[in-house]
């Protein structure tokens, strides 16, 4: 036998394993399908007997190359199973072009659990994200309180943003949500009153000084903060907000009663 005939030799242990995947019962393609050997395991996704749950065990494992998983999302199965098509997003070793294409079909909170999906890559989470982000103009109300409870930072950014009353809490009680966001809303045009004082309220954030001074320094915010607060800051700071041009009529007449009070005006 030449050296071309050995390279393509199939030893007869192989080749008995490739054949036990191509013919073996229902019960024994479990074992078969954790076979090391990904050519035994090609095989035994032409087995006859192989079905749904079968590709779910499959699909647990870790170590599968990106061919077998292309092979496996161009299967009947997998498309006429969400469960398969879910369990193909999960696993961390799938093409990027599979994954973008099987991603718009997973639920909302599916896409959610991929975000935390411990062993998920990088890339798989960042795609979950931005879908998801992309469904929030059309998300119930009720789906982005949960949303805005458990999300990663950039979806519970964007649900900020919103400017929903009922979505502040959630938000800010948020652990992965950070003073940033808070930032970049207090600079945007959807805080309102009521929402501005759900920040100055919150315990987590109304201590920061960066948020404290943001919300002084928005034209929306009421004027019990500036009466609750200027009493403890600083001359200089006072000063300084006075000089802000965002600050309405309103509010920069009690920053001005607040300068003659301590004979700074």
């Amino acid at each position: 036998m030449d050296s071309r005939r050995k390279a393509h030799a199939i030893s007869p242990h192989i080749a008995s394993r490739l054949y036990g995947a191509l013919t073996c019962s229902s019960e024994a393609l479990y074992g078969i399908l954790q076979d090391p050997a990904h050519e035994v395991v090609r095989a035994a996704l032409k087995n006859r007997a192989l079905e749904e749950p079968h590709l779910l065990a499959l699909l647990r494992r870790r170590d599968l190359s990106e061919d077998l998983l292309r092979a496996i999302h161009q299967m009947d199965l997998a498309l006429n199973s969400h469960k398969v098509r879910r369990a193909l997003v999960k696993n961390p070793h799938l093409p990027a072009p599979v994954l973008q294409a099987l991603l718009p079909q997973l639920h909302l909170f599916e896409l959610l659990d991929i975000c935390f999906l411990p062993g998920a890559s990088p890339d798989q989470k960042l795609a979950a994200e931005r879908l998801i982000i992309q469904r929030l103009p059309t998300t119930p109300l009720g789906n982005k309180i949960t949303l805005a409870r458990r999300a990663p930072t950039a979806i519970a950014a964007e649900l900020l943003k919103e400017g929903h009353a009922a979505l502040m809490d959630p938000c800010l009680t948020n652990p992965r949500l950070q003073e940033m966001a808070i930032a970049q809303f207090l600079r945007g045009a959807t805080a309102s009153a009521e929402t501005i004082s759900s920040i100055a309220r919150h315990p987590r954030w109304k201590a920061r000084k960066s948020v404290r001074d943001a919300i002084l320094k928005h034209p929306r915010t009421p004027g019990i903060w500036f009466t609750l607060w200027m009493p403890g800051m600083r001359g200089p700071e006072i000063l300084q907000l006075s000089a802000s041009r965002r600050l309405s009529p309103s509010q920069r007449q009690l920053v001005k009663e607040e300068l003659r009070r301590r004979g700074l005006a």
